[in-house]
């Protein structure tokens, strides 16, 4: 099942494992997010389209995360997994610092949804690397 030395099930695998990192994640952390957005629980009203974006945006991010790993050489799980530290440090943390900062967003709101986008990046890099693109 791979396509140009894309393993495409790993892709999969590896998105469902990170949209299930965020489902623990903010399962755990949902109150303090929602104090950190400054917002009331009951501001939030349980709609499914937010879930499908955030599900498809994952599958997005598996499939460059594996062509990235992928153009780097052999594919390792040491290396995929370095890598997927070096795209969140590099490209997620950064891009989400400006965006909370000129958004004026509470520090822990930044360290709760940084903390997500490191999670789902190390488990996707996981399973890519023990999928072996």
């Amino acid at each position: 099942m791979a396509f140009s030395g894309m393993n495409y099930l790993a892709v999969l695998v590896a998105a469902v494992a990170g949209f299930a990192f965020g489902s623990v994640w903010y399962g755990v952390l949902g109150k303090a997010w929602l104090a950190a957005l400054g917002k009331p629980q009951e501001s939030f009203k349980p709609q499914p389209l937010p879930f499908i974006v955030a599900f498809v945006c994952q599958l997005v991010m598996a499939w460059m995360l594996a062509g990235l790993i992928g153009h780097l050489g052999e594919v390792t799980l040491s290396g995929a997994v370095i890598s997927a530290g070096f795209v969140w440090f590099g490209f997620v943390l950064t891009t989400m610092m400006v965006n909370h900062r000129f958004q004026m967003a509470r520090w822990s709101l930044s360290l709760i949804d940084g903390g997500h986008w490191l999670g789902v990046l190390l488990v996707m890099g996981l399973v890519i690397g023990l999928f072996g693109v």
